[in-house]
């Protein structure tokens, strides 16, 4: 953890990690969030998410993970919240299913939220001091990886955007094919879902 971070230079970390030619870089289609609610899902009352509302998700999420994807996330936990110049930042470790299997570890990130180009930005990490001093280490089970989550689009048209670069030695079609795969299931990531149920009160069910 930098004694002087930015959110640009976080974001440079993550530019220069997706750019390495050793990485495993994929992004996921953008979500139409309101076009796939209204295609995809019945849903009561009937609604239409916000660009806001789908920011306001992001930075819950990036703080909460046990709420937000209990479906990836176990014993979730942030601490050292502070403010940036450029954004906010804080620390996380929790345990969170393998991208690859039903494995399971513990993953550090350091994150980084820009209110200004509302991107969330998770960096994983080996190792960090936990909220009571104490030294943490990730779990080897599987590489290191950053997250970029962002909102694209309009207010009223939100956009819902991720990408990750897996830090292998050389790239790994296995995490392309995992995540062609959980695109082409297609609907809205559960944390839209989760947010839409919690925060919103909106009853929602795929078709």
């Amino acid at each position: 953890m930098s004694t002087d971070p930015t959110f640009a230079a976080a974001l440079a970390e993550f530019e220069a990690a997706w750019n390495d030619p050793g990485t495993t870089s994929i992004e996921l289609p953008a979500v139409d969030v309101n076009k796939t609610l209204a295609e995809q899902y019945e849903v009561v009352p009937p609604t239409r998410m916000t660009r806001t509302q789908v920011w306001d998700m992001e930075t819950k999420k990036a703080w909460d993970p046990l709420t937000y994807i209990p479906y990836v996330v176990t014993d979730g936990v942030s601490w050292a919240r502070r403010d940036l110049p450029d954004g906010r930042n804080h620390l996380r470790s929790s345990i969170q299913k393998a991208w690859l299997d039903d494995t399971r570890g513990r993953v550090l990130e350091d994150v980084y939220v820009s209110p200004a180009t509302q991107q969330a930005l998770f960096l994983g990490r080996p190792t960090m001091t936990g909220p009571n001093g104490e030294g943490l280490t990730a779990d080897p089970y599987q590489p290191l990886f950053h997250v970029d989550h962002g909102v694209g689009g309009t207010e009223e048209e939100p956009l819902n955007l991720w990408r990750i670069v897996v830090l292998t030695e050389k790239p790994d079609p296995r995490f392309a094919a995992a995540f062609d795969k959980q695109a082409a299931v297609g609907g809205l990531p559960g944390f839209l879902e989760v947010y839409l149920t919690r925060d919103l009160g909106v009853a929602v069910r795929r078709r």
